[in-house]
């Protein structure tokens, strides 16, 4: 009896001469959003794409290094995207405020970014400096948000860090429900956004007698 044959496998997508980098990440992404990090191997990711293993190993040692850049990644655009509000809603306030609707509104739009980043996959060592970088860098650019307030006598004077840590674990609680799905439609992300940024605001606000003493 003739044995029977295991049908070739077909790459599920194709990549630009050149992009290879590109196209694993892309894919561990589709991955990570359809069967979550778990589901993530170098091994079937090369099989979609229709590449060598020699070609996955020349970008990626190991599934570790993938999502260290997957994280990196993420972590950076994180950045760009709270200094960019920061920026463009004037330094103050509204600004603040500005920054943690980017917050929320990164994860729900990079879910698979946002699951590696903060999910204990990755951990920076000597072999990954760009995300110890890079997630430095993100956390940061929240203290100095809140260190151009302090100077403005707009928010307590309470130790930066902790103020900064207190801040990023209800806006990160807030995003991990919303990709989570515990909150329903998009309004009620938005509703719960809105208390909790007021609320935060009269956490941290510096009382009023203080803000114009010189």
């Amino acid at each position: 009896m003739a044995r029977a044959t295991k049908p070739v496998r077909k790459p599920r997508r194709s990549y630009h001469h050149g992009n290879l980098r590109r196209a694993l990440l892309d894919e561990a992404l589709a991955t990570i959003r359809t069967e979550g990090v778990e589901g993530v191997t170098l091994r079937e990711i090369g099989a979609r794409l229709g590449v060598s293993r020699t070609a996955l190993y020349r970008h990626f040692a190991d599934k570790r290094a993938l999502l260290a850049a997957v994280a990196t990644e993420g972590f950076r655009s994180l950045r760009q995207q709270l200094t960019a509000a920061w920026e463009e809603s004037g330094r103050g306030q509204a600004a603040f405020q500005s920054m943690g609707v980017a917050y929320v509104r990164f994860a729900i739009i990079s879910p698979s970014h946002y699951r590696v980043m903060f999910g204990g996959f990755v951990t920076a060592t000597t072999r990954e400096p760009g995300l110890a970088a890079e997630a430095a860098g993100a956390f940061q650019a929240l203290v100095d948000a809140l260190a151009a307030l302090q100077r403005d006598r707009a928010v307590r004077g309470d130790d930066i860090l902790l103020m900064a840590r207190f801040v990023w674990a209800v806006v990160h609680g807030i995003a991990m429900l919303a990709i989570d799905g515990q909150l329903g439609e998009q309004g009620g992300v938005e509703d719960l956004m809105g208390y909790a940024l007021h609320r935060l605001r009269n956490g941290i606000d510096a009382p009023k007698r203080n803000r114009n003493r010189p």
